[in-house]
């Protein structure tokens, strides 16, 4: 008993120290995506950011190695939380493909993708990420999360709505139409994410709350299943014609 107890206490000691590390690595995270978001790669300081997350400047490169180290944390990090959060939709998609599923379900699975698109561009916790990626698309900051989401996300995500819509509209993945069409969704939903905060204008908005995320998706929503539907009753009459 004397020569096992050293051993348990060190293994409880070490699964400690993981778990606070794990939780200062991600509270520094969390911290920097925040500010790269709001001031650019170059603007954010370090000290800020370690500040923001409440460590010392040190612990930064203790994680991180370096600020370019940090930012391709940041990036990784957007991207594994984006592909966890559209596993579900993207499973009912290829399901509802697979099973040869009629035009409700079909358009049902559309929607619960373009539900998790709008989820993710609304929702307040998120809206930091979105203001990161944006400050790159604009040229501000390394192009460093949006080549990866590109490269990890948005191009599968592509390929699966242009195959749901084709289905839905009787065409092809790979024709003008259907993919001009998808941008014309994707663009209902792009009004609300890019430049950040630029809807809130128009809106004369101060900030997109709960009530008004809901708001939007609905009103979003709605338009979509308006279109899906128009488009898949125009390609049934081509297809009797």
């Amino acid at each position: 008993m004397k020569a096992g107890s050293p051993t348990k206490r060190l293994r409880r000691s070490t699964a400690s120290g993981y778990a606070r590390g794990d939780e200062t690595r991600q509270r520094i995270i969390d911290a920097a995506i925040q500010l790269f978001g709001e001031h650019g790669f170059k603007d954010a300081s370090t000290r800020d950011i370690a500040a923001a997350a409440g460590v010392n400047a040190p612990a930064l490169q203790y994680y991180f190695e370096n600020k370019e180290g940090l930012y391709k944390a940041c990036a990784e990090y957007i991207t594994d939380d984006l592909k966890a959060r559209y596993a579900p939709s993207m499973k009912h998609a290829k399901d509802a493909l697979k099973n040869n599923a009629g035009i409700e379900a079909l358009i049902d699975a559309y929607m619960h993708m373009q539900a998790t698109t709008l989820d993710s561009v609304l929702t307040q916790p998120h809206l930091s990420k979105g203001r990161l990626v944006g400050r790159e698309l604009a040229g501000e900051s390394p192009r460093i999360a949006s080549e990866m989401l590109q490269r990890k996300m948005k191009q599968p995500i592509n390929k699966l709505l242009l195959t749901l819509l084709a289905r839905i509209m009787h065409t092809r993945p790979d024709d003008a139409i259907t993919r001009i069409r998808m941008l014309t969704l994707k663009g209902l939903v792009l009004a609300f994410y890019y430049p950040p905060g630029a809807c809130l204008e128009l809106l004369e908005w101060k900030e997109i709350d709960a009530n008004k995320s809901a708001m939007i998706k609905a009103s979003v929503q709605e338009q979509t299943r308006t279109l899906l539907m128009s488009w898949h009753e125009a390609g049934m009459r081509k297809d009797a014609a």
